[in-house]
Formats: structure tokens, C-alpha cells, sequence
């Protein structure tokens, strides 16, 4: 299994980021995708997660100006941020657990806020 997230880039806050999370296998053999992000001097921490039905989690930092979603179909997962603070400026990671114990991670995709 392979996770391979993109997207990330140098936003100005305020400004808008969709990531992306593609799998390699079908997603929907996951019981849970989601992203956590990792700043400089910091542990890595939850962002968001979706539920193989749908159902999703955030954490309090997260509510309300980020989306999690997801499209079988193109076996890929999103994080949509919106109005964007410096505080957001980390290195996103997307996470997948599937039914029998495995956790699998991509490789990061760094996000920069600045003006």
C-alpha cells in the first residue's frame, strides 16, 4: 500500500489549500484515512479523519476551516483549509488504518503561509 499526498505549497494567509491523498489500492478497503500535520519543534498531531462510511472527526483547531473528503472512485482523499494562518504552516501527512491492524502514512507535503 501507498499513500502519496500532494498539494502543498506557499500560501498567503487568509488564502485557500486543497491537499490530495492518493492510494494505491482501493480506499475502500480502509476502515479510516485522515491527515495529521507536524511542525518545526513539534509532535506530529490529528487533523481530521473519514470514516470508510463517510463519517468525519476533527480536531478543535481544525473546525471549521477544514474539510476532509474523500472520492472512491479515484481512490484519493482531500483536506480542503481555508482561511489559512501561519499557525497552519506544517508538513501534512495523510494516514490510512485498514481492518486488520495496518497503518500505513505518506510522505508529507509541506504547506507555507507567509505574506
Amino acid at each position: 500500500v501507498q499513500l502519496q499526498a500532494s498539494g502543498g505549497g506557499l500560501v498567503q494567509p487568509g488564502g485557500s489549500l486543497t491537499l490530495s491523498c492518493a492510494a494505491s489500492v482501493n480506499i475502500f478497503s480502509f476502515n479510516y484515512m485522515g491527515w495529521y500535520r507536524q511542525a518545526p519543534g513539534n509532535k506530529r498531531e490529528f487533523v481530521a479523519t473519514i470514516a470508510r462510511s463517510g463519517a468525519t472527526n476533527y480536531a478543535t483547531s481544525a473546525k471549521g476551516r477544514f474539510t476532509i473528503s474523500k472520492d472512491s472512485a479515484k481512490n484519493t482523499m482531500y483536506l480542503k483549509i481555508n482561511s489559512l494562518k501561519p499557525e497552519d504552516a506544517a508538513v501534512y501527512y495523510c494516514n490510512a488504518a485498514d481492518g486488520v491492524g495496518s497503518n500505513y502514512w505518506g510522505q508529507g507535503t509541506q504547506v507555507t503561509v507567509s505574506s
